[in-house]
C-alpha cells in the first residue's frame, strides 16, 4: 500500500465526530509513535513523521483550539509539509530538557544544530535540509527546542533503507552536541514505509 503524502479537507472529521474516538485514536497513536522515534545523545529524540501522525497532530491542534474552518486551512498548510511524499524522511527533533537553566545553557550553544543533522545509510551520508518555514536558529545563535528536518533520498539511498537489515545511523554533529544512534531495525523498516 503506498503511503499518503497529504491530507485535504476530506479527511478532516467533524469536532463532534473525533470527540468520540478522541481516546481510542490516542491509544492507538502510541505504538506508532514508539516506533517512529530515535533518541540521540541525553537530550535530542527525533520523531519521523508520517500521513497519520500528523493527520492525528491536526486533529489535536482542532479539537483543542476549536477554531472552526477558517483553522482547518491554516493547518492544513503548516503541517502538511512534514508528511513525507514518497522521497524522503521528516523528523521533527525535539531537544527536551526539563531543568530550565540547563535548557537554556544547552539551546544557548546549539546555533545551526538543523545544518549539522545526517542520516548514513549502507556508506551514504544524506544532510538533513531544514523546514523553510521559519529560521529555527536566532541571531544570537541559540536554537529552538523543535526542528523539523527533511533527509531527502536519491533512489539507491531508498533501495538500501528499504532492505532488510541495512545499517542506518542518525547522527548530530554540532561541535557542542556530538551524538548518534544506529536506527533499531524495527523502526527503520516502519520508517521504510514513508518510502515509494
Amino acid at each position: 500500500m503506498t503511503a499518503k503524502h497529504e491530507i485535504t479537507r476530506a479527511d478532516i472529521m467533524p469536532m463532534e465526530a473525533y470527540a468520540k474516538v478522541r481516546a481510542d485514536k490516542r491509544r492507538e497513536m502510541r505504538p506508532i509513535k514508539d516506533r517512529r522515534r530515535v533518541a540521540i545523545g541525553p537530550h535530542a529524540t527525533f520523531y519521523f513523521e508520517s500521513y497519520e501522525t500528523m493527520w492525528h497532530q491536526v486533529h489535536e491542534m482542532l479539537f483543542i483550539e476549536r477554531g472552526g474552518e477558517e483553522q482547518i486551512a491554516d493547518e492544513l498548510e503548516a503541517y502538511n509539509p512534514l508528511i513525507p511524499k514518497g522521497g524522503e524522511l521528516v523528523a521533527t527533533v525535539m531537544f527536551e530538557i526539563d531543568n530550565p537553566t540547563l535548557r537554556a545553557n544547552v539551546l544557548g550553544k546549539l546555533g545551526g544544530v538543523e545544518e549539522t543533522m545526517t542520516l548514513e545509510i549502507g556508506g551514504e551520508t544524506v544532510t538533513a535540509t531544514a523546514e523553510e518555514d521559519v529560521d529555527r536558529t536566532s541571531a544570537a545563535g541559540k536554537a529552538s527546542s523543535v526542528q523539523f528536518v527533511h533527509f531527502v533520498l536519491s533512489n539507491a539511498q531508498k533501495a538500501a533503507f528499504k532492505t532488510p537489515g541495512t545499517r542506518a545511523l542518525l547522527a548530530i554533529t554540532h561541535r557542542a552536541y556530538e551524538h548518534m544512534a544506529v536506527i533499531p531495525e524495527e523502526v527503520r523498516a516502519e520508517l521504510a514505509k514513508d518510502l515509494d
